[in-house]
């Protein structure tokens, strides 16, 4: 059964539990207070009545004249006089025991059978005790509340038909974001893994929902790329090298006896050797960086103090570099700094940019910058270097791509593309803003929240 025919039913059924408890509670107090006043008016004749007929009095007289003119008369109404202690027969009905049971304890009594009323009490005269009961109908009263009893029972069943209606309507229009969800699902393959949800503004569980499936998509997204990239480039980075060591090798067994060439040749196959591993490091590494976010701890970081051990490990690779660390936007708040992530990957990820700024910008100045504000942290890396020209700006995320102004410089075309796929699946983002001959400026953005 679909969830929104599910939550109608549902619905429907504690509609209807609460309108017939509501129902009964009305027909409960109805049927006991709705005769209230004609019961009072019964009492009101049993008292008159035993005036008149128990006690002479001079005043009976006037009593009776008042009854008559003043009280009307109701519906079959009857009077009986019966003389407690004997059996009476007089009545049209048998009436219960405990009808007399709380009469003889001194209160006055009442009964009813459908619309026919009985009240009695007993009264003491100096010729012994007697029991006076006055009975009459009330139709008016009767008929009320069975109008009321069908009016209920109506109403009851228009209410349930309503809330049924009214609940369709409201599953439907609740579930329908779940709805778009689906459709927009559906329409993401293999072939088109960039599409992302609408993620409407809110922390309601759709927003949430929303945002899990693009985090999911994003991780998807990069293992995909993480695989094409595998296959497509390993094929064609690795057959290079192997092609080159594979000529030396053949060169230096023809060149035995001369051992310059011997030594040209290993040297050569030395460093294709080492260009073999750094590809297999790369690939390797991008192949890791594709990971499920499970293989490895995630932990809260100070973002501040991991960009004091990222400029130590690159100054161990480039010495003569100059980087600054600016900490002069950092919030009040120390928290807005800790994110929960993969030390080891961001470490690298970051690494691999400010590496890329000191070997490009030859030994210029490079800046670090740390900014957070409410709800994302930015880490800035800036360079005086080379720049990267306009045309090649939209491929250097692409594994084994180099741009067209690198030619001097060693370097293999993966260190971007693994420093984005590290970043995506910490659900940030890569910013880059370069100028050829100036310097480019590469903004890493994270979400506070984890």
């Amino acid at each position: 059964m679909e969830i929104a025919k599910k939550i109608t039913l549902l619905f429907a059924i504690l509609s209807a539990v609460i309108i017939s408890l509501l129902s009964g509670f009305v027909w409960y107090f109805s049927n006991e207070f709705a005769f209230e006043d004609f019961y009072k008016r019964l009492e009101a004749r049993v008292n008159i009545a035993a005036q008149i007929k128990l006690y002479k009095d001079d005043n009976n007289k006037v009593y009776a004249k008042m009854r008559n003119r003043y009280l009307e008369r109701l519906p079959s109404e009857k009077e009986y006089i019966i003389q407690a202690g004997k059996p009476t027969n007089k009545l049209d009905r048998e009436l219960p025991a405990s009808f007399y049971n709380r009469i003889n304890a001194g209160y006055v009594a009442r009964y009813r059978t459908e619309n026919h009323f009985y009240a009695g009490k007993y009264f003491k005269n100096p010729n012994g005790g007697y029991i006076v009961i006055v009975s009459a109908n009330d139709p008016v009263g009767f008929r009320e509340l069975k109008d009321l009893q069908r009016i209920l029972i109506i109403g009851f069943f228009l209410s349930v038909i309503l809330s049924f209606v009214v609940g369709w309507k409201f599953s439907n229009y609740m579930l329908m974001p779940l709805r778009n969800i689906i459709k927009s699902v559906k329409r993401i393959k293999a072939e088109n893994l960039h599409l992302r949800l609408d993620v409407k503004k809110g922390n309601d569980e759709m927003s949430q929902l929303a945002q899990t499936f693009n985090n999911m998509l994003n991780r998807l997204e990069t293992a995909f790329e993480t695989q094409n990239n595998f296959i497509s480039n390993a094929s064609h980075e690795l057959r290079t090298p192997l092609t080159i060591i594979s000529g030396e090798v053949e060169l230096a067994m023809k060149n035995i006896a001369d051992a310059d060439k011997q030594e040209k040749a290993l040297s050569k196959i030395k460093n294709e050797a080492e260009r073999l591993e750094h590809i297999l490091t790369s690939l390797l590494g991008l192949a890791q960086s594709g990971f499920n976010g499970k293989n490895q701890p995630w932990e809260e970081v100070r973002m501040d103090e991991l960009l004091w051990e990222i400029k130590d490990s690159v100054n161990q690779v480039h010495p003569n570099s100059k980087i600054e660390i600016d900490f002069s936007k950092l919030p009040d708040d120390d928290e807005l700094l800790s994110l929960r992530v993969n030390k080891n990957l961001m470490k690298l990820a970051i690494s691999n940019i400010v590496n890329n700024a000191c070997k490009y910008s030859n030994e210029k100045l490079v800046s670090i910058s740390i900014e957070s504000n409410v709800n994302m942290l930015s880490i800035s890396v800036t360079d005086r270097g080379i720049g990267i020209p306009q045309t090649d700006i939209q491929h250097i995320f692409e594994p084994f791509y180099r741009a067209s102004n690198t030619n001097d410089f060693k370097g293999y075309g993966v260190g971007l593309p693994l420093s984005l796929n590290i970043i995506r699946l910490h659900r940030g983002s890569i910013a880059i803003k370069s100028q050829e001959g100036v310097g480019t400026e590469i903004k890493v953005l994270l979400p506070v929240s984890g």
